[in-house]
């Protein structure tokens, strides 16, 4: 199995060094960027994924609609069409950024990037990666946090976004 290397940052995002994945998920802590993507559908619903059981990370729990890491030599922009790609098979999507933020679990610091866009096409889950995706009503997330449904990201995240939305009305 090929190795996978991510960049490692400092805090304004800016390329410090190099670190495979393994080492920045083993409690290195090692700040490394990682790209979401908030897709809305026209009924301002949003799209979430429910991590494979196979994932390293958060198995079987409902996740950000695509997550991932940027790769060493990748560009933020060029990480968030891949990851939309390989997760949901989107192609043709106008990502709005929203902000970035630190985010440190109990294995890993990551430097997120985040987006959000409007997308009425066709959804094709990863088979790999998901093992399902639906469009949620806010009030249907916020009657299920708290309640170990969701990756603690994403509960992270979503008080993000909803500040994000309150004042971007």
């Amino acid at each position: 199995m090929k190795t996978e290397f991510f960049p490692i940052v400092n805090e304004k995002g800016e390329i410090i060094g190099k670190e495979s994945r393994e080492k920045c998920h083993s409690g290195s802590f090692l700040l490394h960027p990682v790209v979401h993507l908030h897709v809305l559908n026209p009924n301002n619903e949003i799209y979430l994924q429910k991590r494979a059981e196979n994932k390293d990370v958060q198995p079987g729990k409902w996740d950000t609609s695509v997550g991932g890491h940027v790769d060493y030599g990748e560009t933020i922009e060029e990480a968030l069409k891949r990851e939309a790609f390989e997760e949901l098979g989107i192609q043709k999507f106008e990502p709005e950024f929203l902000y970035q933020y630190i985010y440190t679990s109990d294995i890993e610091s990551e430097l997120v990037y985040s987006y959000f866009t409007f997308y009425d096409g066709i959804i094709s889950p990863s088979k790999d990666e998901i093992s399902e995706g639906r469009f949620w009503k806010d009030e249907e997330i916020e009657q299920l946090l708290k309640k170990g449904i969701f990756t603690p990201n994403f509960e992270y995240e979503w008080k993000k976004w909803k500040e994000w939305k309150a004042n971007n009305k």
